[in-house]
């Protein structure tokens, strides 16, 4: 994403618009600028707000007569008066952010949209997870932190050293060089994205350990990492996963947070 300078009037509106805060008026040029390495191409920008088709030249010049009288002006928020936002054309590896960032784009590893996985949450339809056996699911990155692949990288090795299977319809494990040792692609390794997921399952036994490496891990990370588990309940909905997690310290609440058919 960049700005026109040609028709940018430095109102301001899009900056507070960015979810990573990669939008700033540059003083020296009195117009918006975008920070290319930190842009994750999101597009919350240019599909966020209002395009307006004025002049720039107009639009500038009421601007400093008002200046000039000291007169304040708010200007109408969400809108950008002469569509000054221009979408890149993307090519390979940005397109990665994009893929990973608009959650309007379609994976077209996996054919879904955001960030390109439904995870375990419909495993009543998928069977994913089996009796005995754990989902999980490793989010990397949040509005205004993002993450880059290069700490996706060092998590999927780590747990890959401890023998877990990454889920083979995942984007993330679309872009691994070798599944078995977690090795991502090396030309997307320095590319920003708002927040990827990594899934794969082991057995019940090995969650103390799995959970283990992930903290340990994600210490050495610079983004914010979160961690969802499953497992299948019993008959009567016991589960010999809740007395693992409380042992190595998490706090959960068990759910889930779609609705579907089944038993009165």
């Amino acid at each position: 994403m960049h700005i026109d300078h040609q028709k940018c009037v430095a109102c301001g509106n899009c900056v507070p618009i960015c979810p990573m805060g990669a939008i700033a008026i540059d003083p020296a040029k009195n117009r918006a600028v975008v920070n290319t390495d930190e842009c994750v191409e999101c597009y919350t920008c240019y599909r966020g707000m209002s395009m307006e088709k004025l002049n720039p030249t107009f639009v500038r010049s009421v601007r400093r007569i008002l200046k000039a009288f000291r007169l304040r002006f708010d200007p109408e928020p969400d809108v950008c008066p002469t569509s000054a936002i221009i979408p890149d054309e993307l090519s390979w590896p940005r397109v990665v952010r994009r893929a990973f960032s608009d959650p309007i784009v379609t994976h077209e590893s996996t054919g879904v949209h955001g960030r390109g996985t439904e995870e375990v949450k419909t495993n009543d339809v998928t069977n994913r997870i089996d009796i005995g056996e754990v989902g999980y699911v490793v989010e990397f990155g949040r509005p205004t932190v993002g993450v880059r692949f290069r700490d996706i990288e060092k998590m999927t090795q780590a747990l890959a050293g401890v023998g877990i299977e990454f889920e083979a319809k995942n984007p993330v494990t679309h872009m691994m060089t070798d599944k078995k040792t977690g090795k991502l692609r090396d030309d997307i390794l320095n590319e920003k994205i708002l927040s990827a997921i990594v899934e794969f399952k082991t057995r019940l036994e090995h969650v103390q350990a799995v959970l283990r490496k992930i903290q340990e891990v994600s210490k050495t990370l610079d983004t914010v990492v979160a961690v969802g588990v499953s497992t299948r309940c019993g008959e009567n909905g016991e589960s010999a996963l809740d007395d693992v997690l409380a042992e190595e310290g998490f706090s959960f609440v068990r759910g889930k947070t779609n609705l579907g058919l089944g038993r009165a």
